[in-house]
């Protein structure tokens, strides 16, 4: 039996889930693009309760650079601590697999007056993701205000090992200024 830790904060949402099996044993999230490093540790704690976990599924993004390291530091030291693997994946995949079109775009709120946002055919990735503002992202179907499903995550092949950052560090060295 095999239980998994799936984890995303790529977006305003801190979502968390444990999978027993494939199927999904427990979830929580709260709402909140601030409340990533509070909100985090709390609902593992609620959700892991007598659970051993065997894996911890984290989403890489694309999202923004604090968010995301909030949810894959803690995920890459939960799974340390315990000795077990930790596995990325694509957090717009992770949406897209809740959706039933043949064509269709995913975007997620990216701030600045952007989004984030990839194409998929058939349910499968086309390119790779970018970040744009809304108008230039043109397609058939565009769904939006979806959040990443902690389910799809773990059924999701990838092994993502870099986080999806779409934007130069806004924090420059010293020495490259």
């Amino acid at each position: 039996m095999t239980i998994s830790l799936a984890i995303d904060t790529s977006t305003s949402r801190t979502s968390v889930g444990i999978i027993e099996n494939g199927i999904l044993a427990w979830s929580g999230f709260r709402d909140g693009a601030t409340a990533h490093g509070p909100a985090l540790p709390a609902l593992v704690q609620e959700g892991i309760e007598g659970r051993v976990i065997d894996e911890v599924v984290v989403g890489m993004g694309p999202g923004p650079f604090t968010g995301l390291r909030i949810g894959i530091a803690f995920a890459q030291s939960f799974a340390l601590a315990r000795g077990i693997s930790v596995r990325g994946v694509c957090s717009l995949d992770a949406i897209a697999a809740q959706v039933n079109e043949k064509d269709f775009i995913i975007t997620v709120d990216a701030r600045r007056k952007e989004v984030y946002w990839a194409h998929y055919v058939n349910g499968i990735r086309v390119g790779e993701p970018a970040v744009n503002f809304p108008a230039a992202v043109v397609g058939n179907r565009i769904f939006s205000d979806l959040f990443p499903d902690v389910l799809a995550m773990v059924s999701l092949s990838g092994n993502i090992t870099e986080p999806i950052y779409l934007r130069h560090p806004d924090a420059v060295a010293t020495a490259d200024r």
